[in-house]
């Protein structure tokens, strides 16, 4: 599969980040404007150290292929607030949100790949965080299918404001506690919606 790595976005990556958002199948779940001003307002404060949040460029082998959102969820009130009635949200909790650009990559196990990196590098960084939650629309499958395979389990199920429009209010949030020294995972608190059993939700509405 080749070596994934990450670096910050910077200012030089927009145009690269707007060709991506324009894709149809990143557009149907980030449903973002692409124009340079829209792509400056939202990744141009991250891109400064401005916003208590990162935007990673993923790297396969060193060729630029998509995105990783990282942020706490104590720094964004609003997304806190909508998600707190479904599932406990620990202090320090952060989220991802993460894009393949390439479509010719769909499909091949990347998206997993990512995760599982970025996961680690969440661990190796941020020694306070003591979970990833994630809430993905029920009807964006491959998303949340990715993080399962990554790890993730369904910590609860229910209705959150779409990124798009066109889709319902149902979400799968889907969580990864940190792993002890012992290799023990933390205990984990679920959610009061259940479930049984590319987007995640991020931190900027479009």
């Amino acid at each position: 599969m080749g070596a994934i790595t990450f670096r910050r976005a910077a200012r030089a990556d927009f145009p690269l980040l707007a060709t991506w958002l324009a894709a149809p199948h990143v557009a149907r779940w980030w449903n973002h404007d692409v124009t340079a001003e829209a792509v400056e307002r939202d990744f141009g404060p991250s891109a400064d150290g401005a916003e208590p949040s990162e935007d990673h460029v993923v790297l396969l082998d060193g060729r630029p292929i998509g995105l990783i959102q990282y942020c706490r969820y104590a720094d964004y009130a609003d997304h806190l607030d909508e998600l707190a009635p479904l599932v406990p949200v620990p202090d320090d909790a952060v989220s991802i949100d993460y894009l393949i650009g390439d479509l010719s990559l769909i499909g091949r196990g990347l998206g997993t790949a990512m995760i599982v990196a970025f996961s680690r590098y969440i661990w190796r960084t941020n020694p306070r965080a003591p979970c990833i939650i994630v809430p993905v629309s029920s009807a964006n499958e491959a998303s949340w299918r990715a993080l399962l395979a990554a790890g993730f389990h369904v910590a609860a199920r229910g209705s959150l404001e779409p990124d798009n429009p066109i889709d319902d209010a149902m979400h799968e949030i889907l969580r990864l506690d940190r792993v002890s020294n012992d290799g023990a995972a933390r205990p984990r608190v679920r959610g009061t919606a259940r479930a049984s059993a590319t987007r995640s939700r991020g931190r900027r509405a479009p």
